[in-house]
């Protein structure tokens, strides 16, 4: 499978990682709130276009999660990546609650020809975890991170980060390789290749990867 493939098909679904202690799982998921009024926003093509606010409406009534839009109290906090150097502005930054969330996310954004990106922990450097004038479908809420004692693997939400991981994993006394910073997302971190303070032992967090589950946008 080409690296692209695999991110896209881990954008809506989960993944699992064949590291030498767990099994990760990327889950995604978003939800609305109503907007005010219509919001404008940047196609693929890069032409402008307008997003209704009855579509919003639809969208945040069919979600769990939150969609913060331009001039919410929250939207610049919500906007915010850890390079502070990139100061991108998205016409909607989508929270997840859950795969379904997601899928109906993707699906809004895939319809309207919109300007995607997927945020996990916010930690890409150039910048690759947030859009101007697209959605952004923000992971942070889902960092459950389950760890299977007897198959010394763990099952981790889309939104974990390093630490979450680490956490969960060293309350059984195991460990597995992850990146070097605690607060670096794992889905991301992964799809990128994933060097730890384990590689030398068990290889990039990427070599561990077990297996994704997908989940169809429609």
């Amino acid at each position: 499978m080409k690296r692209r493939d695999f991110c896209n098909a881990s954008l809506i679904g989960s993944a699992a990682l064949s590291l030498p202690l767990n099994h990760l799982m990327f889950t995604t998921s978003a939800a609305a709130t109503p907007s005010t009024a219509d919001v404008p926003a940047t196609k693929l093509s890069g032409q402008s276009t307008i997003i209704e606010r009855a579509a919003l409406e639809e969208l945040g009534a069919s979600l769990r999660g939150t969609v913060i839009l331009p001039g919410h109290p929250d939207y610049d906090s919500a906007r915010r990546i850890w390079n502070a150097m990139i100061d991108k502005r998205p016409a909607m930054v989508v929270r997840c609650a859950g795969a379904a969330d997601v899928a109906k996310a993707v699906t809004f954004a895939r319809e309207r020809e919109l300007v995607l990106a997927v945020r996990g922990g916010g930690h890409s450097f150039p910048g690759h975890s947030t859009c101007d004038g697209g959605m952004v479908i923000d992971l942070s809420p889902m960092r459950t991170v389950r760890v299977d004692l007897q198959n010394r693997s763990a099952t981790a939400a889309g939104g974990a980060w390093g630490r979450d991981v680490d956490t969960e994993a060293q309350h059984y006394g195991l460990a597995t390789t992850m990146g070097q910073i605690s607060d670096t997302g794992i889905a991301g971190l992964t799809l990128g290749g994933g060097f730890g303070w384990l590689s030398r032992r068990f290889g990039l967090a990427c070599d561990n990867l077990l297996t994704i589950r997908a989940t169809c946008s429609g």
